[in-house]
């Protein structure tokens, strides 16, 4: 029964960590939802929004990965400050992790349409691990039926940089380095010390420009910088096109993974946004995935306060 605190924690790694070692969720179409992963974001908009996202993960493998996230942020009506919070779901087979987190945003103008927005975010995580869907080596272990949870603090911070045609962002997420605890003596001084029961730094750097061809198209090229200790950086490259603020499509490119992410959408009247986004697969798992399929819808309420933030579809 001893070597049970080396398989959960290692249950926990590898639900999280995924193919591409980072242990937060992950989604192609971050530039619509970088709020989740930067808290500063919630000061940057003239609207109150709610933004869904759905991730299938590798379709045709079993208990394959699954993100959904909701977020709903927006300004205060006369001061310059934001406020959100958010929700989601990551799951991978026998494990998942649930948060939620609250967010408060104060945003600074430097000079002319040039703003700096700082953000915090706070909440609280679940782990799960289901030993109903693990199979056993001795079947007879009844530990293997078990259901082990913890509920941890998180945190995030983040700065915002933006005018109406380009932004820049950092965040520091997972700031508080908690422990998760799954089993009594999963506290081992080696596992600690490894990091692998715990949740680690994640950091971010984030920017974009709007590139105005003509009066119909726009050309909107992004960056998105990604670091957790000890894994190498990864980058992931995006260049979206965008017909009469209406219509756009998009593809990005990753270095840490054999993967193209293609996307598409749809601005009804600036009230309701609809995207789409295929993960074309470049390495051996295209022989057993049909693909990974991603969801977004947007809402956006009635103007709250007229400012300098940038148009962003």
């Amino acid at each position: 029964m001893k070597w049970i605190k080396y398989i959960l924690p290692l249950f926990l790694l590898i639900g999280v960590h995924k193919v591409n070692a980072q242990q937060m969720q992950m989604y192609s179409q971050y530039m619509f939802n970088d709020f989740v992963v930067n808290p500063a974001v919630c000061g940057t908009h003239e609207y109150f929004q709610a933004r869904l996202n759905n991730r299938y993960q590798w379709i045709g493998i079993v208990d394959q990965p699954r993100t959904y996230i909701l977020s709903i942020y927006g300004p205060h009506k006369t001061k310059d400050m934001g406020f959100g919070g958010f929700v989601y779901n990551d799951v991978t087979g026998p494990t998942s992790r649930t948060g939620v987190q609250g967010a408060y945003a104060k945003n600074i103008r430097i000079k002319n349409d040039m703003r700096l927005s700082f953000g915090l975010s706070a909440g609280l995580l679940q782990f799960k691990i289901d030993g109903s869907k693990i199979t056993w080596h001795d079947e007879g272990d009844l530990v293997g039926e078990a259901m082990y949870v913890d509920y941890i603090p998180d945190a995030n911070f983040g700065m915002y940089l933006y005018t109406k045609s380009y932004w820049a962002g950092f965040s520091a997420n997972q700031l508080l380095f908690s422990k998760v605890k799954l089993y009594n003596n999963v506290s081992d001084e080696s596992l600690t010390n490894g990091g692998i029961n715990r949740i680690m730094h994640h950091f971010y750097l984030m920017g974009g420009y709007k590139y105005k061809i003509n009066e119909e198209f726009t050309l909107e090229p992004s960056l998105l910088v990604k670091k957790m200790a000890p894994t190498p950086y990864e980058f992931e490259i995006t260049v979206k096109g965008i017909y009469q603020d209406m219509v756009w499509l998009g593809a990005s490119f990753r270095t840490h993974e054999k993967s193209m992410p293609i996307m598409i959408g749809y601005n009804y009247e600036n009230q309701m946004y609809f995207g789409y986004c295929y993960d074309l697969i470049f390495s051996d798992l295209k022989n057993y995935t049909s693909g990974t399929h991603e969801i977004m819808v947007v809402a956006r309420f009635n103007k709250i306060k007229q400012s300098k933030s940038r148009p962003k579809i």
